[in-house]
């Protein structure tokens, strides 16, 4: 990418524009919400809650998730341009875009989620971006429960009128006023045992294996 149209991509006129659109966009979608009180009621009662999704489906969560800013929820995003403008967005949306990701910056990204869910109780996960593979739970979301003390809510959403992209995610865009369902998973609790990477591995996969039914 040109370096002039990355710093036009990432400036904080065209963020703006983009939020706004995404927003107008998302806001002709019918949107159905399941299985949300549980969690909620846990957050409310003072609990943690890390609610994770897949890459191909978080698109249709931009607008729902505005109502959660008042806990100023955390986000990992990638530090590539397509990250930043992803930042800018979740930062208009009244989420923490916490920088980094498994191929840069990383261990500094998830220092920084587990103090912030601590302190807020709420944040999010991609569990497999920024670059995949596609359905594959990368570690770090099992992590940051098990050091928060937080349960994993798995989200997905589903929407039978969309267009599908030839991306290694087959990340989907719900088409204009179509239904879509954005549906809550059971809270999962994580064993704080993370000094074995055997435990590790054992609730990384079995949160893969919940979660990856849900993939187009």
């Amino acid at each position: 990418m040109a370096p002039t149209l990355r710093r036009f991509l990432g400036s904080k006129i065209f963020i703006a524009a983009l939020y706004h659109f995404i927003r107008l966009y998302c806001a002709t979608f019918r949107l159905h919400v399941v299985g949300r009180g549980h969690w909620q009621d846990h957050l409310a009662g003072g609990g943690r809650v890390l609610l994770c999704c897949w890459h191909q489906q978080f698109f249709s969560f931009i607008r729902y998730f505005r109502g959660f800013r008042y806990y100023r929820p955390s986000l990992m995003i990638s530090r590539s341009a397509d990250g930043t403008m992803i930042a800018g967005v979740a930062e208009h949306s009244g989420w923490r875009a916490v920088r980094g990701s498994s191929s840069r910056d990383g261990r500094r990204a998830l220092v920084q989620m587990i103090a912030d869910l601590r302190q807020n109780r709420l944040a999010a996960h991609i569990v497999d971006g920024p670059r995949g593979p596609a359905g594959v739970v990368k570690r770090g979301a099992i992590v940051l429960a098990a050091k928060t003390g937080a349960v994993i809510v798995p989200v997905y959403t589903e929407s039978a009128r969309r267009w599908m992209f030839n991306s290694w995610d087959r990340f989907y865009l719900p088409k204009p006023f179509s239904p879509v369902t954005i549906r809550f998973g059971a809270p999962i609790q994580i064993a704080d045992q993370t000094g074995s990477g055997g435990d590790i591995e054992t609730q990384r996969l079995a949160l893969e294996a919940v979660m990856r039914p849900a993939l187009f």
